[in-house]
């Protein structure tokens, strides 16, 4: 059996879709669905049954699962405005850890979702290093609970043993849900067929345009790819990078967006939140050199080709789901 946590979130739900491409439908999902529209996410999947998050970690500790072949750790709070630290404490760090603990003492292979917000304002860089990683001070709650797991995972001799894995900027199916946290080309796309127009963030930094803001955006179907290699190589493991390793701006995300719908660019650049403006990341791209030299084969795709998919295959379509 295949245990996906937050299997009926945005990445999660894509990770059962990649299992049931492979032939895999043993798989028990882990969330909260609550009175979200998130169901909608599982109807497409073949599952064996789902558990609320609340009840998950006793059954699993009492032993009523039975045998387990992989623990993928997909549930978190993901929210990067999220305040509650108590909570993101909770949810984020000591869930983690149990279940970590509880993988590693049963020999069970475990990703788990870390996250590129550890970066914090990337004065440090991008690199998943070891070095690097034990100097991160991220800028939110958020990233902090994900570099505390990573941490924790580093401290306990865990990272020989499990996948944590950093995502930059997905986007992708399924994400609706999200709503502020949605990446730019599913807002963007809700904004371009409300007012024909897409608003982007002026730049107060005179080394970056209005709009010419960059990171790095990775495809979600891209991102599951790279997880099921690494379920099929249980040896490699530690902190990895899950991004193109290329910066591009959000320019040229809307050209792509705008392209990808049929119509011609029509941006407009408001000014940035103050709330923002001392937190704001102006550049990210994961450095990849790690999980290359692992031997992973898969290849991203560039921008251009994966908001076409996104746009052309789901959010242009009735069934917009994976």
């Amino acid at each position: 059996m295949y245990i996906v946590t937050g299997g009926a979130g945005f990445i999660g739900s894509a990770i059962l879709w990649k299992l049931n491409a492979e032939g895999i439908d043993d798989i028990l999902v882990v969330d909260n669905l609550g009175s979200s529209g998130k169901w909608k996410n599982l109807v497409n999947r073949r599952y064996t049954d789902y558990i609320h998050k609340s009840a998950f970690l006793s059954m699993l500790k009492s032993g009523r699962i039975g045998h387990i072949d992989a623990i993928i750790h997909m549930g978190a709070c993901s929210s990067t405005t999220e305040s509650d630290a108590d909570f993101l404490m909770e949810n984020n760090f000591h869930y983690s850890t149990a279940l970590a603990e509880y993988a590693l003492q049963n020999h069970i292979r475990m990703i788990n979702a870390s996250s590129a917000a550890t970066y914090g304002d990337g004065s440090l860089g991008f690199s998943d290093s070891l070095e690097t990683m034990l100097k991160l001070k991220p800028m939110n709650m958020y990233g902090y609970s994900k570099q505390l797991f990573d941490l924790w995972a580093y401290r306990n001799g865990a990272l020989n043993d499990i996948v944590s894995l950093k995502f930059f900027n997905v986007f992708g199916p399924n994400e609706y849900h999200k709503e502020d946290m949605c990446s730019m080309v599913f807002r963007g796309f809700n904004q371009i067929r409300q007012t024909g127009c897409l608003r982007l963030f002026e730049s107060y930094l005179p080394e970056y345009s209005d709009g010419g803001q960059r990171r790095d955006f990775v495809y979600v179907k891209d991102c599951v790819e790279v997880m099921w290699w690494l379920l099929e190589h249980p040896d490699v493991n530690g902190v990895l990078n899950i991004g193109t390793g290329k910066d591009r701006s959000w320019n040229a995300l809307a050209a792509a967006l705008f392209s990808a719908m049929g119509l011609e660019p029509n941006i407009e650049y408001i000014p940035m939140p103050g709330s923002l403006k001392d937190r704001y990341q102006y550049y990210t791209r994961a450095e990849m050199e790690k999980l290359s030299q692992a031997g992973c084969p898969v290849s991203f795709a560039a921008l251009e080709a994966a908001v076409s998919d996104y746009v052309k295959d789901y959010l242009l379509q009735a069934d917009v789901y994976l």
